[in-house]
């Protein structure tokens, strides 16, 4: 991540303290399903003597937590941490060769909450920078090395309270992640995905969608 984007995120955190002081902290967990998508590999792609023309990332179930604290106008600042659970396989005229990868997701989130702070329901929208860590991927035709990249997101979604300390929270976000060649085995580019000799800088796209309990302090 950026000196400019960290330094964004810190103005735009200490902006909000004073108004935030006075307001009331959450905490959620949070369970869903992540969509992310596959693509064909560049025609050359060649491992151990067999030609692999497509790799496929799994969608696969994701887990999390957020933490933040809510002003009286609806704006909030919060912390998310996630962990979508995912297989990459690639397949060719050789053996198909597949390996299990984490994808873990920590952003900084502005959230604006619609309506009074007494209603039981409420829509929100977010927006939030952060970095997604891609976990070591083992393989049959050698190991592909992990990296944390610079991500942001945005979305929206719904919460309902039907006691003044605990909720439900209905989430869905777009979460675009700048993705660069892996530099260990062949080279690999999880997500958008290709792998190939070239290495290129495409962006990594995940749509989340989860459900989860909420709590008031």
């Amino acid at each position: 991540m950026s000196k400019n984007t960290l330094v964004l995120a810190a103005m735009i955190g200490l902006s909000a303290a004073p108004a935030l002081a006075q307001g009331k902290f959450e905490a959620s967990a949070f369970y869903g399903w992540a969509i992310v998508g596959g693509a064909p590999l560049p025609a050359q792609t060649t491992i151990n003597g067999a030609s692999y023309t497509q790799a496929d990332p799994r969608n696969g179930g994701t887990l999390g937590f957020t933490f933040g604290a809510y002003a009286e106008s609806g704006l909030g600042l919060e912390f998310l941490w996630s962990r979508q659970a995912t297989t990459l396989d690639v397949t060719g005229t050789g053996p198909a060769l597949s390996g299990d990868m984490n994808i873990y997701s920590y952003h900084g989130q502005v959230v604006y909450q619609f309506g009074e702070p007494e209603q039981r329901a409420h829509l929100f929208l977010l927006g939030g920078l952060g970095a997604t860590r891609y976990s070591d991927v083992v393989l049959t035709a050698g190991d592909v090395t992990g990296r944390t990249r610079f991500s942001w997101a945005f979305g929206g979604g719904f919460k309902f309270y039907p006691s003044r300390r605990i909720g439900v929270k209905g989430m869905l976000r777009f979460v675009p992640t700048f993705v660069e060649a892996w530099e260990s085995g062949f080279w690999c580019e999880p997500f958008t995905p290709s792998c190939s000799a070239n290495s290129g800088a495409p962006n990594s796209d995940q749509i989340e969608f989860s459900v989860g309990l909420v709590i008031r302090f």
